[in-house]
């Protein structure tokens, strides 16, 4: 099994030992994004704000693998506040577009940095 390993430097650097995303044959895994900027500082106060760093964060790793939003399979959003949902969906609508991936979202006790919101995608590279 062949693995690359992505590394965007347009997104913050990993807060741990793992990597921003991995493509494993016809498909690319990105680990959860938070709202860092690129010097690691938490980006907004609020779902919307942070929601669109996540989102910017994202782009930028999938464009290093060659890969854009369009080609989402599947996210899994993690919210540190289940009332958060709505603003989220602002956000994520008009991110994706006409495009709808298949999607989770749980309600966490705690996110890193105390963040309000993570995501992590699934993307076909086919």
């Amino acid at each position: 099994m062949d693995m690359n390993i992505i590394a965007s430097s347009q997104a913050p650097k990993a807060i741990g030992p793992y990597s921003q995303a991995v493509a494993v044959g016809d498909w690319l895994f990105t680990s959860g994004q938070i709202p860092l900027d690129l010097e690691g500082n938490i980006v907004g106060s609020d779902i919307e704000a942070q929601a669109r760093q996540v989102f910017a964060n994202l782009k930028a790793v999938l464009a290093e693998a060659g890969t854009s939003l369009d080609r989402v399979v599947k996210a899994t959003v993690f919210l540190a506040d289940l009332k958060d949902f709505e603003g989220l969906n602002k956000v994520y609508a008009a991110e994706f577009g006409s495009h709808a991936p298949a999607r989770s979202c749980f309600e966490v006790s705690r996110l890193p940095r105390d963040v309000k919101v993570e995501i992590e995608l699934v993307v076909s590279l086919r």
